[in-house]
């Protein structure tokens, strides 16, 4: 028989499948904005380009930056490849509430793009500078001053109120955006007469409001994990739009001045018959804690900063020894009640924060006592006490806190 000299024997074989790679979120995108061709109504176009821009913001890695960005870019290259009268108003509708850094290239697209194929309707009716006036703002806040909730009336060729609700404890962020029928300002007290907190509203002006909105939107945007309410992303794109220009510089938190610390320990502890070293202490950490993380002051307590305080903060940050954990209640439960009466909040409405004393006690010592929630400031206290440093003393901390270092070092450097 003749050799094969190698040659593989022939074989049959099927074709491999394939699964089908799933579509872009651009390609999607493009599919979707037929429905944008016969629209009148700018309101709703851009609400729709709000929406797709949100997905692409929640849904990104939290390394991603430039997700909206990304999102632009390939809808303009798909546009622009094959146009047709749906891809030009997908740019249209995007151009009206993209970030500000694709503007420019959606603005230029369209120019090009309207050569051969027709604007929508609601482009040629309004540009979206031109589209919205701001008439009159409004902020209603709740009595604790840890709520807040904005409102902006718009005059146009669709009059709406823009409403954002604001959330102040453990950071300032924002919880909800919504798009309500014109005069939603007028009806607050009426609608929310029944609220168990009340909330009552006040107007301001319209650049003010839009300055807190572009603020809190700015922090909820770096705050991790991403907020994912559906109402929130399907309009944080087109809020954005709104408020923008009117972004101020990032806050700078002044220090409480040490005189005024001092006399409010003083007077706390005095007025409250505390004049120990144990309460003193606490109230210490008290201020602490509300320079630190309470947007509207250090006197501003709500029953949520006090759930922060005992679930979270405490146990992550400070070392209590058995006198301080043994007086933790009382003197916070009087703690609160003197901060809400210095900033004059009525006592109907002292007595509920400071009942959340008692409703996180048993998660606070459980916290406290799991070692695995300390964070490195509470571990390097803890350290320093078990060598018997007075945690008091600055001068014997910082030179306990370079023998540390130190030694740390040194291990690192053993072979």
């Amino acid at each position: 028989m003749p050799k094969s000299r190698g040659r593989r024997k022939a074989t049959s074989s099927k074709p491999v499948r394939r699964s089908p790679l799933p579509p872009r979120r651009s390609d999607l995108l493009l599919r979707d904005a037929r429905q944008l061709t016969g629209l009148a109504d700018p309101l709703m176009a851009e609400t729709w380009a709000s929406s797709w821009l949100g997905q692409a913001w929640v849904t990104a890695e939290l390394s991603e930056r430039e997700a909206e960005h990304r999102l632009c870019m390939e809808v303009t290259g798909r546009a622009s490849t094959t146009p047709s009268p749906h891809g030009l108003a997908a740019i249209a509708a995007l151009a009206r509430v993209a970030p500000a850094t694709d503007i420019t290239m959606l603005a230029e697209t369209i120019d090009i793009l309207e050569e051969t194929q027709p604007l929508p309707p609601w482009h040629t009716a309004t540009s979206a500078d031109t589209a919205w006036t701001a008439t009159s703002a409004w902020r209603a806040v709740d009595v604790w001053d840890s709520e807040q909730v904005l409102l902006i009336d718009y005059d146009g060729p669709h009059p709406h109120t823009l409403m954002a609700q604001v959330l102040k404890p453990g950071g300032l962020m924002i919880g909800k955006i919504a798009i309500l029928e014109p005069g939603a300002a007028a009806q607050w007290d009426q609608q929310h007469e029944s609220d168990e907190v009340p909330m009552p509203i006040r107007q301001a002006p319209a650049p003010e409001v839009l300055a807190d909105l572009a603020d809190a939107l700015r922090t909820t945007d770096i705050t991790w994990p991403r907020n994912d309410d559906e109402d929130f992303v399907d309009n944080r794109a087109l809020a954005w739009s709104r408020c923008r220009d009117h972004l101020p510089g990032w806050p700078e938190r002044d220090s409480l001045p040490e005189a005024e610390r001092h006399r409010l320990i003083q007077q706390f502890t005095t007025t409250n018959h505390l004049d120990d070293e144990v309460s003193r202490s606490l109230a210490e950490l008290f201020l602490d804690y509300g320079e630190g993380y309470m947007i509207s002051g250090p006197l501003a307590w709500s029953p949520d900063e006090v759930m922060l305080l005992l679930t979270d903060w405490l146990p992550r940050k400070a070392v209590l020894d058995a006198a301080q954990r043994a007086a933790l209640p009382d003197v916070l439960r009087r703690w609160l009640a003197y901060a809400l009466d210095q900033r004059g909040v009525d006592p109907r409405w002292i007595t509920p924060v400071v009942d959340a004393v008692d409703a996180h006690l048993r998660e606070f010592g459980q916290a406290f006592d799991d070692d695995t929630s300390w964070g490195p400031a509470k571990q390097i206290a803890a350290a320093l006490t078990d060598r018997g440093i007075d945690l008091t003393d600055r001068e014997a901390v910082d030179d306990a806190i370079r023998a540390l270092n130190a030694e740390q070092l040194a291990r690192r450097l053993l072979p």
